[in-house]
């Protein structure tokens, strides 16, 4: 019996060294060694992060965390995913407790400096927006004066939904809730006349309910909400990985590269920034860290940026997303992959 608790005393002590060494920025190494990559999402979004019925994570983020789990370890499945919720994620990533913040969450100074984050890039541009049933027969936000409101904690919507209101000289009674989850049960339950997140989260929990043709979402967009993974500041090699991870499935979308062609284009493509990306040149992988064909192995995992927009979020899910400000960059968006060379 002392025995069994001497092991797990030891075991716990080995436990907390490792999270702390990854916490202290040699998550690279901690990753390899584990095996598994520990990687942060929403507790359930539709389209971004959710699990169904048998606990197989599927979604926007989670495309991501394949992507970086196959660059690192030779394998998208190597994942452990772990819900959080607006509360506990950045705790979580600074703890150590993840490797990567995948779950939706905005880029804002204040989580870039004090809170001592580093977002790696920008995977979603949103906004946020409000939803109301159709049945209320509201058009515009302007006219929610009075109205309750469901509310995320811990979120950047909070004080967007304060400067909106205050700004136009409306008031509101805030409905807090502590994750979506919960905002969807208390909108349909009708505790508060309307929901706000950012725009892509109402479409998502919209595309959840029996009956999304009965809600809408008003046309005014509040803010701006970059969303994108993070990781601690000052893990900079750590960081490198995940950012031009990121930009590999850009910059295929960019290239025409995808998970059908890429086998053919690494060998054959006069492109000489598809060479370098694929790894046939300039072997950019051991600066980072890598073997040559980590980008190759990432975009595999669940095709490039435009693929996976298109079978997680995009209009022909129910989700039902256009690509809008996330086009690339040559099609109008703001989307752009830094130059791999």
């Amino acid at each position: 019996m002392k025995k069994s608790v001497l092991f797990g005393s030891v075991a716990a002590v080995v436990l907390a060294a490792s999270g702390a060494m990854a916490a202290e920025g040699d998550t690279l190494n901690e990753v390899k060694t584990r095996g598994v990559l520990n990687c942060g999402v929403n507790t359930g979004l539709v389209g971004f992060a959710a699990p169904d019925a048998n606990g197989n994570w599927s979604g926007f983020d989670v495309a991501f965390c394949k992507a970086l789990a196959a660059a690192v370890l030779g394998d998208g499945e190597k994942v452990k995913y772990v819900p959080l919720t607006g509360q506990t994620r950045f705790t979580a990533l600074s703890s150590g407790e993840v490797d990567i913040l995948a779950r939706n969450s905005t880029w804002t100074f204040q989580r870039d400096t004090d809170l001592k984050l580093d977002f790696i890039g920008v995977n979603y541009y949103d906004g946020q927006g409000f939803m109301v049933r159709k049945d209320q027969r509201v058009t515009s936000a302007k006219e929610l004066n009075g109205a309750s409101i469901c509310i995320q904690t811990g979120t950047t919507t909070e004080l967007n939904l304060a400067d909106y209101f205050k700004a136009n000289n409306m008031e509101y009674r805030p409905v807090n809730i502590d994750s979506n989850a919960e905002g969807e049960q208390q909108y349909l339950a009708r505790a508060c006349d309307a929901y706000t997140t950012d725009v892509s989260g109402l479409a998502a929990t919209r595309a959840a309910f029996a009956d999304p043709e009965n809600h809408i979402i008003l046309p005014e967009i509040v803010s701006k909400e970059p969303l994108g993974p993070a990781v601690r500041h000052g893990d900079n090699n750590w960081g490198d990985i995940a950012r031009w991870t990121l930009y590999a499935l850009v910059a295929a979308e960019e290239y025409g590269v995808t998970s059908a062609n890429i086998d053919e284009l690494a060998k054959s493509s006069g492109n000489p920034e598809v060479q370098r990306l694929l790894g046939a040149t300039d072997e950019l992988g051991t600066m980072i860290g890598l073997d040559a064909a980590w980008a190759v192995r990432a975009i595999k995992a669940g095709g490039n940026y435009g693929e996976i927009f298109a079978k997680t979020i995009g209009e022909e899910t129910p989700i039902g997303l256009a690509r809008g400000l996330n086009a690339q960059w040559t099609q109008g968006g703001l989307l752009y992959a830094m130059p791999f060379r």
